[in-house]
C-alpha cells in the first residue's frame, strides 16, 4: 500500500496537464484564444512549479516528505477548483483559469518531486529501482488515462475537467496519509548555510553529469508535452477526430511508454553501465523518430513512427530517476530530486508555447529541429556521464562519479 500511495501522486500529477490536451480546441473557440495563449494553461502550470520546487525541495530535506506532500496536494486540488468556476462562472474566464493553474503549480511541486526523493529514503538498492519504475510508470499510466478522461469529461463542458482535479488530489491525499510512514529516527539536514555550501560542492565537482542526466530527463519531457500539443491540433484540424477517438489516439503513443519504462524500470537494478547505455539508446531511438516522422502524412504510419520515439523516452527516463535518486544522500535527496523536477516541468513548460511557434514556421523543420535537439543531448550523455563498472563495482581508471556523493 505504501508503494499504491507513491505511485498515486505521479498518477495525479500527469492529469494536471495531460487532461486537458483533448479539451484545448474547445477551450480556444469557446474563449476566443489563441493557440499560443492555449498553451500558456500548461506553461503557467509548469514554471510555478519549477519555481517553487526547490524552496519546498529544501523544507522536505528539513522537515519531512509526508508533511510537505499533503498540504501540497490539497494546494493542487484547490487550484482546480478555482480554475474550473473561474471559467464557468466569471468573465474573464482566461485570467482565473491561469491563477488558478499557477496554485496548481505550486501544489505539483510539493508532490512528484517530493514522492521520489521519499522513495529513495524508504527503498533500497534493486527494490528502489524497481519502486522508481513504479513511479515512472504510474506517471505514463496518467499520461495513457488522461486524454481519454480529459476527452470523456469534456463532452459535458470543456471546462468540467478542472473539477476532477479535486477528487483525485483527494483520493492521493488519503493513501498518503495512511500508509507513508517515515523512519522516526530521519536526522535532520545541516543549518541552511552549511546545506546550502554542501550542495554547492556536489554541484561543483559532480555538476557537469548531474545536469547532463537532468536534461535527458528534461528533453524527455518537453519533447513528449510538444508532440502531444501538436497531435491533438492536428487531429481535429486535419482529420476531424475529436472526442473519445481523440483521446484513444492520444493514448497510442503513451501506451507505448509507460510499457517500456516498466519493463525498464524492473530489469535495470543498480547497474550503471546499462542505465547510460539505455539513455543513450533511448535518445537516439527519439532523434530517429522525429526525424523519420518528416515523411509521414497518414494517421496510421505517424503513429507508428512516433512510437518508436515512445520507447526511446520509456527507456530513458527510468534510468535517470534510478541515476538521481542514488546520487546523493538522504539529507540532501530532496533537494537534488526536486531540482530535477523543475526540470522535466520546465521541459513540459517549454514543449507546447515552442512546438506552436515552430508548426507556424514550418512541420519538416520543426521535427527536424526536435530531432537535431535530442541528438545533441544524446551525445552529451555519451561522453560527459560518467559511471562506475556494473552493478556498482568501481573501475580501473574510471573517474568515481557516483560514489562522490
Amino acid at each position: 500500500m505504501a508503494i499504491a500511495a507513491i505511485g498515486s501522486i505521479p498518477l495525479m500529477m500527469t492529469l494536471g496537464n495531460s487532461m486537458l490536451i483533448p479539451i484545448f480546441p474547445q477551450m480556444k473557440s469557446s474563449l476566443d484564444l489563441s493557440q499560443f495563449q492555449v498553451s500558456m494553461t500548461i506553461t503557467v502550470f509548469s514554471i510555478a512549479a519549477a519555481i517553487f520546487i526547490p524552496i519546498i525541495g529544501y523544507l522536505s530535506d528539513r522537515f519531512s516528505r509526508k508533511i510537505i506532500i499533503l498540504p501540497s496536494l490539497i494546494l493542487f486540488g484547490l487550484g482546480g477548483l478555482l480554475a474550473g468556476f473561474g471559467a464557468a462562472v466569471f468573465s474573464n474566464s482566461y485570467v482565473w483559469i491561469l491563477i488558478g493553474r499557477s496554485l496548481q503549480g505550486i501544489g505539483a511541486a510539493g508532490t512528484a518531486p517530493i514522492a521520489m526523493a521519499l522513495t529513495g529514503d524508504l527503498f533500497k538498492g534493486g527494490e528502489q529501482s524497481r519502486v522508481l519504475g513504479i513511479f515512472e510508470a504510474s506517471n505514463g499510466l496518467g499520461k495513457v488515462l488522461s486524454p481519454i478522461l480529459g476527452a470523456l469529461v469534456g463532452l459535458i463542458a470543456w471546462f468540467s475537467v478542472f473539477f476532477v482535479f479535486p477528487a483525485f488530489s483527494l483520493i492521493s491525499a488519503i493513501l498518503v496519509w495512511l500508509f507513508i510512514k517515515e523512519k522516526s529516527n530521519r536526522q535532520a539536514p545541516p543549518p541552511f548555510p552549511k546545506y546550502v555550501r554542501g550542495l554547492l560542492s556536489v554541484f561543483k565537482h559532480e555538476g557537469r553529469w548531474l545536469f547532463t542526466t537532468y536534461l535527458a530527463g528534461g528533453t524527455c519531457l518537453f519533447t513528449l508535452f510538444g508532440i502531444l500539443f501538436f497531435l491533438s491540433d492536428t487531429l481535429e484540424q486535419k482529420y476531424s477526430i475529436d472526442g473519445v477517438l481523440k483521446g484513444f489516439i492520444l493514448a497510442i503513443p503513451l501506451l507505448v511508454m509507460v510499457t517500456t519504462a516498466y519493463i525498464t524500470g524492473t530489469r535495470i537494478g543498480k547497474n550503471l553501465e546499462r542505465m547510460k547505455k539505455l539513455v543513450v539508446t533511448g535518445l537516439a531511438l527519439m532523434t530517429l523518430s522525429y526525424a523519420l516522422l518528416v515523411f509521414f502524412e497518414k494517421i496510421v504510419p505517424f503513429l507508428a513512427v512516433l512510437a518508436i520515439s515512445s520507447v526511446g523516452a520509456g527507456l530513458v527516463l527510468p534510468c535517470v530517476n534510478s541515476i538521481i535518486t542514488g546520487a546523493v544522500g538522504k539529507e540532501r535527496r530532496g533537494f537534488v530530486t526536486s531540482l530535477y523536477g523543475s526540470v522535466r516541468f520546465l521541459g513540459v513548460a517549454l514543449g507546447p508555447p515552442v512546438f506552436s511557434r515552430l508548426m507556424d514556421w514550418s512541420k519538416a523543420g520543426m521535427f527536424l529541429s526536435i530531432a537535431a535537439f535530442t541528438l545533441l543531448v544524446g551525445l552529451l550523455v555519451l561522453f560527459l556521464l560518467h559511471v562506475k563498472g556494473k552493478d556498482g563495482k568501481e573501475k580501473k581508471n574510471t573517474p568515481v562519479r557516483y560514489k562522490y556523493l
